[in-house]
């Protein structure tokens, strides 16, 4: 049978509800639209869409055109750290099985992206060097940095121009299984806590397994540790917000409320602590089984 994909395109928008309408419309031709996941902080959308792999494509081709017609780097001002207009772009295989023709399916993506005159770089599983795998290994310093590395040679992408695109940047591509997008926020304004609690967090600095993890405050004044949770089967969101309150106790703060970005595995939230609610999340219908299946 032919697999079922999703894919969570992000973009660096998050503010301009027209220019989001038109990206959603561009990416959700043809395919499930799943969820749609605005942040205006962090200034970027994430949309989780599914489908079989030739109309996957087609629809993520045409979001990544919408984006590099209407999107602009050059004033990018977000939280989030970013390098191109479609930022990451990652196929999304929900069956073990299917890994291998996921990650075929996001190659070939790769190549069609790079033919729109954006330079794509491949990541994670995917990455044709050891120094590739981590987004921030692109993202550290901003585009203005990435495209001084690039010039200078130190960068090559693997597919599509040598140089960035002037206003829509590049493109980070991968084929992966579901991770959980999840962020924590604490009673704090400190930045320098949230820095701190996150470096303990993330996996680089000792802490939790395929966790990655930023500090940052949001315009409401709050601290928010900031996470990818890469295998939240292994990790559930639970054990990282457990671990927040033991890292965050001994600087004065506590975790009080979280968010989740687009979809998680229903098996992320077992045992999740209901003293640090998640923010406009209904479990019933958040998470990637419950919104297959009317999709099925």
């Amino acid at each position: 049978m032919t697999p079922t994909f999703l894919a969570v395109p992000n973009v660096s928008e998050g503010r301009d509800s027209t220019r989001i309408a038109g990206l959603q419309g561009a990416f959700a031709h043809g395919v499930t639209l799943l969820d749609r996941h605005s942040d205006a902080d962090h200034h970027r959308t994430v949309f989780t869409l599914a489908a079989e792999p030739t109309p996957l494509r087609d629809a993520l081709l045409s979001g990544a055109a919408q984006a590099i017609e209407t999107l602009d780097m050059s004033g990018y001002d977000g939280l989030h750290p970013a390098v191109g207009a479609l930022d990451v772009c990652p196929v999304v295989w929900l069956d073990p099985a299917d890994r291998d023709a996921a990650r075929a399916e996001a190659v070939e993506l790769a190549a069609q992206i790079g033919g729109l005159g954006v330079p794509v770089f491949l990541y994670g599983d995917l990455a044709r060097r050891p120094e590739h795998a981590e987004r921030a290994y692109f993202r550290n310093g901003g585009l203005a940095e990435l495209w001084l590395r690039m010039e200078g040679g130190e960068l090559r992408p693997d597919h599509g121009p040598a140089f960035p695109h002037r206003t829509a940047g590049v493109t980070l591509v991968t084929a992966r299984p579901p991770l959980a997008a999840f962020n924590v926020e604490l009673d704090s304004g400190d930045p320098e806590l949230a820095g701190s609690v996150a470096a303990g967090l993330r996996e680089s600095g000792g802490g939790l397994p395929g966790v990655r993890a930023l500090g940052l405050v949001l315009s409401s004044g709050r601290a928010q540790v900031s996470t990818n949770v890469h295998d939240p089967l292994a990790v559930p969101l639970a054990e990282v917000v457990e671990r927040v309150r033991v890292l965050a106790a001994p600087l004065g703060a506590r975790p009080v409320e979280a968010e989740v970005v687009g979809l998680v595995p229903a098996a992320a939230l077992a045992g999740y602590p209901s003293d640090v609610p998640i923010r406009d999340f209904d479990p019933a219908v958040q998470t990637i089984e419950a919104r297959l299946r009317p999709a099925a």
